[in-house]
């Protein structure tokens, strides 16, 4: 026999539910958890085990006569309850329609949860997020860390050298923009669920199939059930079964490139002044982002074939090696994480279509124009398609309102699609278009020509690093603009106000143009690690800044000195051979006329000898000689730096061996 439950406004008398309503509460552990409805409650969304047959309600009206008047309210269907499926169910409900969300596992977000880590929310998604909810959008700022409010930029892998210096506070700041923000993806999915509401989404639940009559649409679950609503948005991310129901079954778009994550217990000393970077190389880069609590977050890509699988406890060692002569700020990151918290993915995207649902089906996020993580946009973008789409349907109903006619749901659905469609393509473009740039990416001539590989020796710069950073220092200011706030005049509903709360360091402007005044700007302790053969068994020797106070290197200690006297027993090392000291928070190498001099290689790797009786200043990755590459120490600065036994302000001697 055929059972039908149907929608509770028209026939409230039949509104059943059976125990597969699931309730999401919050877990420890995943933020989430499921138990089976034990009450009977009217739902918004109906259930259809079979077509339903020709019915008169108690009043004697049938049925299908009432089908046939104005809704009061849309019945809106997603499937996903990922960030993109979640954000349009908010702003749905916030316009007062009926929404239920059909999520397969709300936990793991969509199985995907352990691979991605934080999720990077961008001023222009932060602004829809607050057109949509201000006390949710709020909520999610206050959990997040902000990053947008510092100095993020492009970087050479090798040196770690600065290339390019991003503005993302201008943009925003300017607007009256949040600033750009990093949350966690669970922390984020938790939230948006809250606010949501438990009696909309049900969890354990998969659409695989759906049947569209173009009056209504049913959205079909893997175990049988069926939902009928008057919309159905296929928000179930890259590998979408509704998008391979509405336009067949086509592949996702192999970017080249395998990608380790992973997040570790680690505090660079510039983290009060630098937000994100992207190491640049060959054939491979890395990012690194803060993510508050103590921790970073990082990403490593390698360009290879994709489907390669590490050999247990793989990773780590196979990343050091990949990576073999980068800068500190790379290898540091993957030597402290833990082998069992780097995970690999290959990288997939898919190239934007002109034509994103059919009938009273469409698409959102991921599932339409899935992106590479390359500009942090591809969950903003959904959260942009997510207002839109409310929005769409917002008109709609007006207009059906005042001229009392069915609302054109089809019609509104197209709309939603040319409001997004251009916006997407660029955006989509700009990412693929960044991987390239970073992967190709060649600081010297002879990089990556085999044979010939023997220029890089000679320091030339490659013609496209320069031509390249000649193009993104007019580009990328007018490219930031746009995507962090080209959205933000067509997002109706959200107050023009500027949000005195997101600050940035006063020294920030500076930081952009003065490489100097942002090295003085890190907090850490500056430390002289061995490095070379005769100095490998010597300890680190930590520096301090009190301008009072130098270090005199020579082979035997001086306590004639005001200062500190470093020994270090080396036939190279002169007995008074070099001076360490201190000013305005920089830090100055002198020779003292030693026999076999004082040597200096920048982390260019150019090399040079220190003037006698000159103060020649060192950096953060140099690597101080003396006498000789036996002797030699690299320059590190580390917030928590390792335990020193022989401090000078216990002994005023430090004895380096």
């Amino acid at each position: 026999m055929a059972s039908t439950v149907f929608y509770g406004s028209i026939h409230p008398s039949t509104t059943l539910f059976p125990k597969t309503q699931l309730s999401i509460s919050v877990d420890k552990h995943y933020g989430y958890s499921c138990r089976s409805k034990s009450r009977v409650r009217q739902i918004k969304a109906a259930i259809v085990e079979a077509p339903p047959e020709p019915t008169t309600s108690q009043s004697g009206v049938g049925i299908d006569d009432v089908r046939r008047q104005p809704p009061k309210r849309l019945r809106v269907l997603v499937a996903g309850g990922g960030i993109g499926g979640l954000v349009f169910a908010l702003a749905a409900k916030r316009k007062g329609f009926d929404v239920k969300v059909f999520e397969r596992d709300l936990s793991a977000i969509r199985g995907e949860g352990q691979y991605r880590g934080p999720i990077q929310i961008q001023s222009n998604a932060l602004a829809a997020l607050e057109a949509i909810d201000l006390e949710v959008a709020e909520e999610i700022m206050n959990a997040g860390c902000i990053t947008g409010d510092r100095i993020n930029g492009l970087c050479d892998g090798v040196s770690g050298s600065w290339y390019i210096k991003f503005d993302t506070f201008t943009p925003a700041a300017e607007r009256g923009l949040p600033v750009t923000r990093v949350i966690s993806r669970m922390t984020l999915q938790q939230i948006l669920a809250c606010a949501v509401g438990e009696d909309i989404i049900i969890n354990d639940s998969n659409v695989t199939e759906f049947e569209d009559d173009g009056n209504k649409v049913i959205a079909v679950l893997e175990n049988g059930q069926r939902y009928e609503g008057d919309l159905l948005v296929g928000a179930d991310g890259i590998w979408s079964k509704v998008r391979r129901k509405l336009f067949g079954p086509k592949e996702a778009m192999y970017s080249g490139y395998t990608c380790y994550t992973g997040i570790a217990d680690f505090v660079p000393a510039d983290i009060e002044s630098v937000g994100y970077r992207v190491f640049l190389g060959h054939k491979q880069y890395f990012v690194s982002s803060d993510v508050g609590g103590g921790k970073m977050q990082w990403y490593a890509f390698h360009k290879e074939p994709a489907g390669g699988i590490d050999p247990p406890s793989g990773k780590k060692e196979r990343l050091l090696k990949i990576f073999e002569g980068w800068c500190d700020n790379v290898i540091d990151l993957i030597l402290t994480t833990n082998e069992n918290e780097i995970l690999r993915r290959d990288i997939y995207d898919r190239t934007p279509i002109l034509t994103w649902g059919k009938g009273r089906v469409t698409l959102l996020g991921d599932s339409v124009h899935a992106m590479q993580p390359n500009m942090g946009q591809g969950g903003c973008m959904a959260i942009e398609d997510g207002f839109q789409l409310a929005l769409e349907l917002e008109k709609a109903w007006k207009r059906s309102v005042e001229s009392g006619s069915p609302v054109d749901v089809v019609s509104s659905l197209k709309s939603y699609e040319g409001a997004r469609r251009l916006r997407v393509a660029i955006i989509h473009g700009m990412a693929r278009m960044a991987a390239v740039m970073a992967s190709t990416y060649k600081a010297y001539l002879g990089v990556g020509l085999g044979p010939l590989s023997f220029l890089t020796q000679f320091r030339i710069p490659h013609p496209g690093r320069v031509g390249g950073r000649v193009f993104i220092d007019i580009a990328m200011p007018l490219m930031l603009t746009w995507v962090l706030g080209g959205n933000s005049s067509k997002l109706e509903g959200r107050p023009l106000c500027c949000r005195l709360s997101d600050k940035a360091n006063d020294q920030l402007r500076r930081w952009f143009t003065d490489d100097d005044a942002l090295e003085r700007a890190m907090s850490g302790e500056w430390l002289l690690f061995p490095c070379g053969d005769e100095a490998s068994a010597s300890r680190p020797l930590c520096l301090s800044k009190d301008e009072n106070k130098p270090y005199i290197i020579g082979s035997v200690s001086h306590t004639d000195i005001s200062g500190i006297s470093i020994v270090i027993p080396s036939p190279y090392v002169s007995k008074k051979h070099a001076r360490i000291s201190c000013k305005d928070g920089s830090f100055f190498l002198t020779d003292l006329r030693s026999e076999h001099g004082s040597w200096i290689t920048d982390k260019e790797g150019k090399r040079y000898r220190v003037p006698p009786k000159f103060p020649t200043q060192f950096h953060p990755s140099d690597v101080i000689e003396f006498g000789h590459k036996k002797v030699a120490f690299r320059v590190k600065v580390m917030k928590v730096p390792p335990k020193i036994a022989n401090r000078e302000k216990e002994t005023g001697i430090v004895q380096a061996v």
